[in-house]
């Protein structure tokens, strides 16, 4: 938690209570009524609270620590001058007078802070009491009639709507809700639905419409393999998933804002927009200023798959990297129709977790997606997790032939979504990813990054060094325990004879303390480390500017971990959402960081001078080979290449 009160604080609490001293004092010397005395006391007090406030906290003061101390001293010797005139004019003690009100002006607010404090820990309580020691993943305690309300579908609207919450388009006119300071438009379509003879085809435009229609609920999610721990098995799935939802303050202003698009996390197979701790309303009504964005594409067999080998296939040349067409016509979307909503078309970040993560630097890779945004912070996701080849992916559409009993594509399509859903469920332990196809991803995106592909973007590269657990209580542990296995096979058949055999080495030495699956996932933690880290090197030489984030932060319970799910909710503010996630959010960090996110998203310098968040100290985020470490409640920057391994040669074999 921040401090109580900072210096600067504490110098205005002084001035303050000697305005309200003299206030009163003088009206009684002069013989007024005590309601006089006591509206004297109130104006000069409220008045010199305010100068001094205005003075202590502008930006030509914090800049600088010898301007702070100099008008900290000047107001040392304010508050002599004003006793000796007291005493010497008005023959009474301010001293007296600085006691009683500093006991209102700085009382009050301690007695906050320690309400907060008991807030927090009665949260933290009944989150441990909810989740135990977290061995059995997320709980989500839906009730039937919170269902029945995400599963709501928009409707057309024939009658009268209200005109100022209704956006026109060129496919339709849409007609949002108000929420406390902001109006929130949901699922509108960024595309014909892929389904009937656009299933597995990349997605086409919308016509025109004149039509009139609800933005008020949320579009359907894909279909997708049911996570133990994910709540999205709570939200109707369908083919017919191509939608968008777009979150705006309520204040208009005279110049077009920029525009965050989010891209949800998931590896490919699972997740969408409508995950509580991934909605943008409370960063808006923080950040009215801000267009927040986010969307549906295709997952799983659905999405990223390769039909070239199947006969039939050759009518189908677009379903190795499906999901990644569809974010890119979202993109479109967002370039041709964010300036009805207020939004810079020319200003566009994209914010991405995990697999979202990955899709964002895989469009960076791409020439396709060039031009679509300018900025992108993207956490835990790297080009390592991708097919390196279309050959790989293949297999894929060979084992749902096996499951489904088909021979052709023709008898393919002609399956329900429900079959399909079925067959993904039961194939979950294959990774349903992007493909490097060398056609619309380069085939060593690395390799691009260094050529300089990504120059123009500008990049904030996260990761955590507690990330597996969270995995795990998705995933739950039997697939989780298969994903590691999986992982450290894959792992072990690139390297080389003396870097494996350090491999199995620390493998065999971790297992001393520990299980087979843990000592897996903490060598797999850090190959994702080391692949997210090697991005930042290769992007930042091919020259674009990349800040690096390090989450460090300790989970509330060890079994739930820490890293994509509290990062995110942080960042987005979305604490209520995180304690469905078994963990509580630090609500000065948070804004921390939401304050550093909204400066890298209107174009200013990342860093904070002294109080521009009061009760935290200047901080500069210093560019790559620095990380911004966000540990123990605090922020700091360093160098960390050191601290992402513990095997010998890893990141050599990795990073250079």
């Amino acid at each position: 938690m921040k401090k109580i009160f900072t210096l600067d604080d504490f110098m205005v609490a002084v001035v303050a209570a000697l305005g309200y001293g003299f206030g009163a004092t003088i009206a009684k010397l002069s013989g007024w009524p005590t309601v006089l005395c006591m509206v004297s006391s109130m104006v000069l007090g409220i008045v010199c609270e305010m100068v001094i406030n205005r003075i202590v906290f502008s930006k030509t003061v914090q800049k600088k620590r010898r301007y702070r101390v100099i008008t900290f001293v000047s107001i040392f010797l304010f508050f002599l001058v004003a006793q000796c005139v007291a005493v010497f004019w008005m023959r009474v003690s301010m001293l007296d007078y600085l006691f009683e009100q500093l006991i209102y002006v700085v009382g009050l607010p301690a007695l906050g802070f320690v309400l907060n404090l008991f807030i927090r820990g009665f949260r933290v309580r009944q989150i441990k009491k909810r989740y135990g020691d977290g061995t059995g993943g997320f709980v989500f305690d839906m009730k039937k009639k919170e269902i029945e309300e995400a599963n709501r579908q928009n409707q057309p609207i024939l009658g009268e709507y209200d005109t100022d919450l209704a956006v026109k388009l060129r496919t339709g006119t849409y007609v949002g809700k108000k929420q406390k300071k902001c109006i929130s438009y949901q699922g509108i379509p960024y595309a014909k639905p892929p389904v009937v003879e656009l299933r597995w085809k990349a997605p086409e435009p919308l016509p025109p419409s004149d039509g009139v229609f609800e933005a008020v609920n949320l579009g359907a999610s894909a279909i997708q393999v049911d996570r133990k721990g994910s709540i999205l098995k709570h939200h109707r799935q369908s083919e017919d998933c191509l939608y968008l939802n777009v979150c705006v303050g309520t204040q208009k202003t005279k110049s077009k804002k920029p525009v965050l698009v989010l891209f949800h996390h998931g590896d490919f197979t699972y997740g969408g927009s409508a995950e509580p701790f991934l909605a943008g309303d409370d960063f808006v009504e923080d950040h009215p200023d801000i267009v927040f964005v986010s969307f549906n594409y295709r997952l799983g067999i659905l999405g990223f798959i390769n039909f070239s080998e199947v006969p039939g296939g050759e009518a189908y040349p677009d379903t190795t990297n499906l999901g990644l067409l569809d974010q890119i016509a979202a993109l479109e979307w967002i370039r041709d129709n964010i300036a009805a909503f207020g939004g810079d078309p020319r200003r566009v970040a994209v914010l991405g977790f995990d697999s979202g993560a990955v899709s964002i630097c895989l469009l960076a890779a791409s020439g396709r997606a060039k031009g679509l945004f300018s900025k992108a912070f993207i956490f835990n996701g790297s080009p390592m997790h991708t097919y390196d080849s279309p050959e790989v992916s293949k297999t894929l559409a060979a084992d749902l032939l096996k499951e489904t009993r088909t021979q052709t594509m023709e008898e393919l399509s002609a399956l329900s979504s429900e079959a399909l859903k079925e067959a993904a469920q039961k194939l979950c332990q294959r990774m349903c990813g992007p493909t490097c196809d060398g056609a619309w991803i380069p085939v060593d995106a690395y390799s691009a990054f260094r050529e300089g592909t990504a120059s123009g973007i500008e990049f904030v590269v996260g990761f955590p060094s507690f990330e597996m657990q969270v995995l795990r209580a998705f995933v739950g542990d039997e697939h989780f325990e298969e994903l590691m296995s999986a992982a450290v096979k894959e792992l072990l058949e690139y390297m080389d004879p003396t870097l494996s055999n350090a491999v199995e080495e620390y493998i065999k030495k971790e297992t001393e303390g520990a299980s087979l699956t843990e000592a897996r996932s903490k060598l797999v933690e850090q190959y994702n480390a080391l692949g997210i880290y090697r991005l930042a090197v290769r992007l930042s030489e091919g020259g674009s500017k990349v800040h690096l984030m390090y989450w460090d932060e300790k989970p509330l319970i060890e079994n739930l971990g820490s890293g994509t799910v509290d990062a995110a909710a942080t960042l987005l503010g979305n604490g209520e959402a995180l304690r469905m996630y078994g963990s509580v959010m630090n609500e000065d960090l948070s804004v921390t960081l939401q304050t550093l996110l909204h400066k890298f998203l209107t174009g200013n310098a990342l860093q904070l001078y002294s109080n521009e968040i009061k009760g935290v100290d200047a901080f500069v985020w210093k560019p790559y080979p620095s990380a911004l470490v966000v540990s123990g409640e605090k922020l700091h920057c360093e160098k960390i290449a050191d601290r992402l391994t513990e095997v010998e040669g890893l990141f050599d074999f990795l990073v250079t």
